[in-house]
């Protein structure tokens, strides 16, 4: 059985990936990084395989193609 994805929070995914907060969001909006999902009524985090993922090729990744694949 694999383990389940963990979520981790921007502070996280700053240190992770080297990019500044601005440059998430407009990635995130372009569709060239991993949107966030929503954890509460006011928090948001990223699934840490869609990070890990985004890091291991940040230029092949695309919104649609990699959920598909992880599931």
């Amino acid at each position: 059985m694999s383990e389940p994805d963990r979520i981790i929070r921007l502070r996280t995914v700053l240190a992770r990936t080297g990019l500044s907060r601005s440059t998430i969001y407009r990635k995130i909006t372009e569709g060239t990084f991993p949107a966030q999902i929503k954890i509460s009524i006011n928090g948001a985090g990223w699934r840490e395989s869609d990070i890990n993922r985004w890091v291991d090729d940040p230029v092949a990744w695309h919104t649609g193609a990699s959920r598909k694949n992880s599931e």
